[in-house]
C-alpha cells in the first residue's frame, strides 16, 4: 500500500506521544540537537498547518509540523515566517508517497489561505533541496541568513510569491509574542 489510500488528519488529534515516538524513530534521539529545533525553541507547532497521515490500518505512518519564527534583520525588524517540519515518515514507510502528501496538503492550506485573501507568509526549513524545489521552495534568497547552530547553507530554503521582499541578511529565530 501507500500514501494515496491513507487519511489525512489534523496533527492536534494524535497522542503528542505517539508524535514524539515517530519522531525519534525517523530522526533518532539526537534530534532536538538539530539547529531546526533551536529556531523554533520555545514556540509550539500550529495546528492549521501541521497533519498527520494514517496509513490503510489507522497506523500513525507519518507528520508534518509548522512552527512560527522569525527571520531579525540587522536593524531589529522582524519578519514573521512558516517553519517547515519535521517532515517525519516511519522508516518501513518511508519512500512510498506519504512525506509528499504531508507537503502537498501543507502547500495547498497555505494557497487557499492565500487565495482567500489572507497574505501568506513566507515558508522556511533545512531539508534536501532535491526534494523540496518540487514543492516550491529555493535556496535563494537566504544565502545571508544566520541560524542559531550549525547548517549546509545550500539546505537552507524559503517558499515565498516575492523573494526580492525578504532581507539578504538576518537571523532565523522563534516567533515569541
Amino acid at each position: 500500500m501507500d500514501a494515496a489510500t491513507a487519511t489525512l488528519i489534523p496533527l492536534e488529534a494524535v497522542e503528542p506521544a505517539m508524535i514524539e515516538h515517530l519522531l525519534d524513530r525517523a530522526f533518532g534521539d539526537g534530534r532536538h540537537a538539530r539547529t531546526a529545533y533551536l529556531v523554533r525553541q520555545g514556540t509550539e507547532w500550529l495546528p492549521g498547518l501541521s497533519f498527520a497521515m494514517l496509513d490503510e490500518d489507522a497506523l500513525l505512518a507519518g507528520t508534518i509540523q509548522v512552527w512560527p519564527v522569525a527571520l531579525t534583520d540587522p536593524g531589529g525588524r522582524r519578519h514573521p515566517m512558516l517553519m517547515v517540519g519535521p517532515v517525519a515518515v516511519v522508516p518501513e514507510r518511508q519512500g512510498e508517497g506519504f512525506g509528499q502528501a504531508l507537503m502537498a496538503a501543507m502547500t495547498a492550506t497555505i494557497d487557499a489561505s492565500a487565495r482567500q485573501g489572507a497574505a501568506p507568509l513566507p515558508q522556511v526549513l533545512i531539508g534536501d533541496p532535491d526534494y523540496y524545489q518540487r514543492f516550491g521552495f529555493a535556496a535563494a534568497p537566504p544565502q545571508g541568513w544566520h541560524l542559531p547552530g550549525p547548517f549546509e547553507r545550500h539546505r537552507l530554503m524559503v517558499r515565498c510569491d516575492n523573494p526580492a521582499v525578504l532581507p539578504d541578511e538576518g537571523t532565523l529565530g522563534p516567533w515569541i509574542g
